[in-house]
This record gives C-alpha cells, structure tokens and sequence, in this order.
C-alpha cells in the first residue's frame, strides 16, 4: 500500500499530491531572520568619548576663576517696585499756597463780571469758595492741589486749552474730590476765553 504514495523526492507525483516542503529549508531560513531580527546593533561611538551621549559644549571646560558667589552678608536686595516719579515727589514736599491757586481764579471772575450774567457769576464765586474750604480743610490731595495750581497760572497765561484739558483731566481722575467745584472752573474757563481781550490785561492778573 505504500507504493501508492509517492514518497518524497520522487519525481512522478500525481496532479493531486500536496506539495512538498522541506522543513530544513524552512528551519534554516527561519533561522536566519532570527538571526538578523535578534542581532544587537550597538550605537555609533562618538570618537573622544567613551560613552554613546554627544559631549555638552561646557564638558570639560574650567569654571571661570574670577566668577564669585553673590555676597550673602544680609545686605536687602533692590527693591522691584517703581521708583516714586519726580513729579509725584515734588507734590509732596512743596505744596502750592492756596492763595496762588485763587489769585488767577478770581481775577479771572472779576474781568467776567463786565459781560456775563450776575447768577453764573455768583455761582462760580460760591463754587471757588467752597473749593477753597475743601483745600483748607485737607479734603484734597496733593495731586489735585498741584494740578490746580497749573490749572490757575495757564488761566493766568492765558493759555485756555491747557487750561480746560487739566480741568478734564481732574474730572476724570479725580471725580470725588473735584465735583463739588469743578463746573464753577469749567465756566470760568469758558467764560474768560469769550471775553474781550482788554478785560484781560496782564497788569490786573491776580488782582481781585
């Protein structure tokens, strides 16, 4: 009955036979990928070190011989907070007189008295004295104070833009502090700026 099968390596196998394989051939092919897939590739040796790492560029460099440790002898360090600007400082140091601040003012309402209606004049008046009395009193800061004094020497010179752009800048600043006042200002500086410039002679400035 063996003679029936066609053994291996015999050429006249029939058209239905399975084909041979050779289990060496496979054990050694197989043995061969596992050769390749288990061999250890090792990392490329940098030339001058002796481990697979790159050297960093401060490897073997000498620390500097001047560079100290900072001195810790308890002195405080500088401080991170902004320095106080000069402008700030000088307002609290020298304080404007209050009655520099209203010479200009009521020179001002004086030189109005000849063309604008008596109720607004007298309303402004109302409103210098009771920015007055605030100043006396300490309701002010030190800032409004010298902004004020600016206010009154550029009403003095003058100068009605300025004037009225530092009485907007007080009111947005410095709205609880001014808004008692402050519309008496504005007036003034409205009014004074209408007036016909020989009302406004530089000989009767600060002259009540």
């Amino acid at each position: 009955m063996s003679d029936q099968f066609v053994k291996p390596g015999n050429q006249e196998r029939g058209w239905n036979d399975p084909p041979q394989f050779s289990y060496g051939l496979q054990k050694d092919s197989c043995g061969q990928k596992r050769n390749v897939l288990n061999k250890r590739l090792h990392s490329p040796q940098l030339t001058g070190s002796g481990s697979g790492f790159p050297p960093t560029p401060l490897d073997g460099l000498p620390l500097p011989r001047d560079r100290k440790p900072p001195p810790m002898d308890g002195v405080t360090p500088p401080s991170i907070c902004p320095s106080i600007p000069s402008d700030v400082t000088m307002m609290a140091e020298s304080e404007p007189c209050i009655e520099d601040v209203q010479a200009p003012l009521y020179w001002a309402l004086q030189a109005c008295r000849h063309t604008v209606k008596k109720q607004i004049c007298d309303d402004v008046e109302r409103r210098l004295m009771l920015f007055e009395n605030m100043w006396k009193s300490g309701k002010l800061s030190p800032l409004v104070k010298q902004r004020m004094h600016r206010l009154s020497q550029e009403l003095k010179s003058k100068n009605w833009d300025t004037a009225d752009e530092i009485h907007r800048g007080l009111m947005v600043d410095h709205i609880s502090e001014v808004s008692q006042w402050m519309v008496g200002v504005k007036h003034l500086i409205a009014e004074a700026r209408n007036l016909n410039p020989e009302l406004l002679q530089t000989g009767d400035l600060g002259q009540n």
